[in-house]
Order: structure tokens, then sequence, then C-alpha cells
């Protein structure tokens, strides 16, 4: 079966976690840190100072931003160096001018980054759905997997011992856009290792029928089908009417406590036009999730 091969060479080599030296990033940072060490990963702390200081304040600007930038990241490498953070760590420290997502961008190309992590902003409302800018153009563009931590996270990373029975949840509509990201699932799972939740959301406006439960579940269990996984996984069916699937994902991630949510994602054509789409379900679990999302893109 491909999925087992493609799980079993899945590695994580390099973490990139860009930082604008914001508690925000600062709680993407811990979360990258951890992973870091965990996989015995090289991290990279990245600032880009951006090309709209000149367009604003001028040339001149740019120096001063670039200067205190540099300042900036020279003592936060100093304070997690003091603090152990970085200890045993391979690490790069990289600050950049520019176009913020174009500097980026480079630096995933140039280093092969396996696992960007950012910080959010995301918060859900009535009108709005809102991550932030330059997490909007990671989100949508990036080709590498992202791990989003949003401001309902949890502080600290789980990819170590420290906490107990680690639950990932892996939402699924079985196209293959979300199935690409069933090796990623299966991988991290392993790795940890933690439990796997598959989970399918059907969409019905009538009470649900046993045989509609049991054929869903079937192919749901199929999905694992001679994968090897070290802790027994879960498999779950939810019933909802016609209408946002996110609703149901983060009702049963918040049910269940899970620690990580793993989500394959359509590649779009044109990210910056489609990132408040009322339907981008991936997009609206980043935004009001109570755990870090993993998005991995077809």
């Amino acid at each position: 079966m491909p999925v087992v091969g493609s799980a079993a060479a899945i590695r994580l080599k390099s973490v990139l976690v860009p930082t604008d030296f914001s508690a925000t990033s600062q709680k993407a940072l811990r979360h990258a840190l951890a992973i870091a060490r965990h996989y015995g990963a090289k991290i990279y702390l990245a600032h880009v100072v951006s090309s709209l200081t000149i367009s604003v304040a001028g040339r001149g600007a740019m120096k001063t931003a670039t200067e205190a930038a540099r300042r900036d990241a020279r003592q936060l490498e100093n304070q997690l160096l003091e603090c152990g953070a970085l200890k045993d760590l391979r690490y790069e420290v990289v600050v950049r001018q520019g176009e913020v997502w174009e500097e980026l961008d480079k630096v995933i190309k140039q280093e092969e980054v396996d696992l960007v992590v950012i910080g959010t902003r995301g918060r859900r409302g009535v009108r709005k759905l809102f991550l932030g800018s330059v997490a909007e153009q990671i989100f949508h563009r990036a080709d590498c997997p992202v791990l989003t931590v949003g401001p309902s996270s949890y502080q600290e990373s789980r990819v170590d011992n420290i906490h107990p029975n680690p639950t990932y949840l892996f939402p699924t509509d079985f196209d293959e856009a979300s199935l690409c990201a069933l090796p990623h699932a299966i991988s991290f799972a392993n790795h940890v290792p933690a439990k796997l939740v598959p989970l399918h959301v059907v969409r019905t406006r009538r009470v649900p029928d046993s045989f509609l439960s049991t054929a869903t579940l079937q192919q749901l269990q199929e999905l694992t089908l001679g994968v090897r996984l070290k802790i027994k996984p879960e498999f779950v069916v939810e019933f909802g009417p016609a209408g946002p699937v996110s609703e149901k994902i983060l009702q049963t991630a918040a049910k269940l406590k899970v620690d990580l949510i793993i989500l394959g994602s359509r590649r779009l054509t044109y990210p910056t036009a489609a990132s408040h789409r009322p339907w981008a379900t991936a997009y609206e679990v980043v935004c009001g999730a109570g755990c870090p999302v993993v998005t991995i893109r077809n």
C-alpha cells in the first residue's frame, strides 16, 4: 500500500519559525524548538525586515530597521542560549530584507525546510476569519507542511513524553486533497507515539441510520489497513446538517481533547483571493482550533 511506504519515509530534518519578536511568535517558537529537539532537526529562526519600510519611511529607515532587527535577533539568540533552549540543537538565525513572503519562501527552498511553524492571531467571528497578514501568506503558499499555533492553543508543545496519551485528529472527506495528509498523520502519530483518530463528518439533515454509520466507519478503517500504528487508532463518524464541516471538526477536537489536528488541503490557484471563502474548511479549523494544526497541501 502506498501510504505505508510514504508514511515510513517522512522525516523532519529542518524546521523554520518566522519571528517578529512578538508574544505571538514566541509561542510558536516554543513549539518549534520542542519539535526540532524531538526530531533532531535543524531550526531556522527567521526575521524579514519588510520592504514596506522604504515606501513608508524612506530608504534610511530600512538600514535603521535592519540594524534594530539584528540586535533583537542577537538578543533572542542569547536569551535562548542562556536558558538552555538551544542546547544540543543545530540552529541558524536568519535576518533578511525584502517582501516578507518572498524572502521566507527563498529560505524554505534554499534550506529544504520540512516544516514551517507560525504563530497566528487567528480568531473566529460572525463575519470574519483572521490569521494575520504574514500567517495568511505562509498558510496559503508554503509548499511544505505548516504548523499553526493560534491564541487558543496550549502554550507548550506536546511532542515529548511529559504529556501522556496524546491524541492526533485526522479529519478526512476521502478526497485526494484530504488524503494527502494521511502519510504525515501516520508518521507523526507513530513518532511520538500518539493515538490517531481518523474522523469523517457526514452532512445530512435526516436522522443517520445504522447502515450509513457502519459503511462510513468501515471506509475510515480501510485507510489504515496494512499500516502499523504503535497505538490502536480510534475511528469517529459524526453527523451534521449541510453547512460548514469545520464546526463539527472543532467540536470533536474539543470533546476528545486532541493535542494536534492534521489536515490535508487543496492547493489554491489564487491564494490571496481565497483566504476568507466560507467553504475553506482548513482555514476555518486553523482559525478556531484550541490546539496546533498541521496543514499539508496536495
